[in-house]
């Protein structure tokens, strides 16, 4: 399972989620048996070449039809901030979905 976060820095411990026009950075997270198995920053998404999973983003105006139209799930983060509580929302089913 691969999630996208666009981020504000390329610092694991300090990045937070950012608005997709003022990010620094996307966090590539691997997931592994619930897990994140590794996380890849890449300042383009584009670089990113294998498939992506889910994004998530920081708020419902945020423009995500590009990645739905490539079958990508698009949620939001309402108060989590960091990749691990956006990890941790994904993995309980507590970020809201993007309707549509």
């Amino acid at each position: 399972m691969t999630v996208l976060i666009p981020v504000d820095s390329t610092n694991r411990d300090e990045c937070v989620i950012a608005s997709i026009e003022e990010n620094k950075s996307w966090a590539f997270v691997t997931l592994d048996g619930g897990k994140i198995s590794k996380i890849e920053f890449v300042e383009r998404r584009e670089d990113i070449s294998v498939w992506i999973d889910a994004v998530v983003v920081i708020n419902e105006l945020e423009y995500v039809w590009p990645f739905m139209d490539e079958g990508i799930i698009a949620l939001i983060a309402p108060t989590q901030k960091s990749i691990d509580e956006i990890v941790e929302a994904f993995l309980f089913k507590d970020l809201h979905d993007f309707t549509v």
